[in-house]
């Protein structure tokens, strides 16, 4: 009996489904039914767009803001600048409202551990902004990140990189190295790459393995070294640091090295300045060591003013 109903049921469904296809066929509405055939249609679905703002004109809008040829009912245009090449016009625009950015900071590994120096100024273009900004990240009690290129970018990310090597360390019970911290840091870069950020910084510390130093930028290019200088003030830095650069050096001729670089460089580019801050980082973590004046700093490297010979020698007279 039950095979009967089955069969009878796998006919019935045969004949549906025919049924289906030849009203398909002819056009008409698949119902599977001739009683739904009556149901009323069910209305369409509109959007409630009360509570958005009317968007309201005048008649100097419709009129005067709006480009030729196209009414104001539809979007607010705008006029365009008179030039013949506007491809070339907005090229060249661009670099008057281009930010500048400057800073010295440099970074390097020696025997001792790590040494990280900074300066302190801010400017925006040719205006300083300020004389006291901390360009020195301090991620965790053994990682520091330095700031070069945007200040909000590099504050925000660099804090960003904190929070995840938190977040490493709750989960897996242990401190994140070196390495993992710069290339969480240069995959989020690289993510939103072509975004507009500005960033060059490097990430310092010591892990297991011990002391480390890498290069991140915005573009998410990563790269470790022994030393660096990011900057618009680093091939000043640099002249400095490769002239008195030694892997065995004692930590006192390295936090001078740091400081007489960061100095120099303050001393010949104008975008850097404030105060040279020099950070030692070792297998007991990173300890601030030194943080002085660049102003004072001249009077230590050059005690004695020039004097120059104001009387001219009579060429005729010999």
């Amino acid at each position: 009996q039950i095979d009967s109903i089955s069969q009878e049921g796998v006919r019935n469904s045969h004949i549906c489904h025919r049924c289906i296809e030849k009203d398909w066929r002819r056009g008409e509405a698949i119902t599977g039914s001739s009683a739904s055939s009556s149901t009323p249609a069910v209305p369409a679905m509109q959007l409630d767009l009360s509570m958005l703002e009317p968007v309201t004109r005048n008649a100097k809008q419709t009129q005067e803001a709006c480009l030729t040829g196209i009414s104001g009912e539809g979007i607010d245009a705008f006029p365009l600048p008179a030039v013949a090449d506007l491809d070339s016009f907005e090229k060249e625009v661009v670099e008057y409202v281009k930010p500048s950015h400057g800073t010295t900071t440099l970074g390097f590994i020696f025997q001792g551990g790590v040494i990280v120096a900074v300066d302190s100024r801010a400017s925006q273009g040719s205006y300083i902004s300020s004389q006291t900004v901390k360009k020195v990240i301090e991620i965790n009690p053994f990682l520091l990140g330095t700031m070069a290129g945007g200040a909000a970018d590099c504050q925000f990310w660099e804090r960003n990189l904190g929070r995840q090597c938190r977040l490493y360390e709750l989960n897996n019970g242990k401190r994140i190295t070196v390495r993992g911290a710069s290339k969480l840091l240069a995959n989020t870069m690289f993510s939103y790459r072509g975004m507009g950020l500005s960033m060059g910084t490097m990430v310092a510390g010591w892990d297991v393995a011990g002391p480390g130093l890498y290069y991140v930028d915005s573009d998410g290019q990563r790269t470790k070294g022994q030393r660096f200088s990011v900057g618009s003030g680093s091939l000043y830095a640099y002249g400095v640091l490769d002239a008195g650069y030694s892997w065995d050096m004692s930590v006192e001729d390295a936090v001078e090295l740091g400081q007489r670089a960061i100095y120099h460089a303050t001393a010949r580019d104008a975008a850097s300045g404030g105060t040279a801050s020099v950070y030692h980082v070792t297998e007991a973590g990173w300890t601030k060591v030194r943080g002085e004046s660049v102003g004072e700093l001249h009077y230590k490297y050059y005690p004695d003013p020039l004097v120059r010979s104001s009387i001219a020698v009579d060429p005729l007279a010999t």
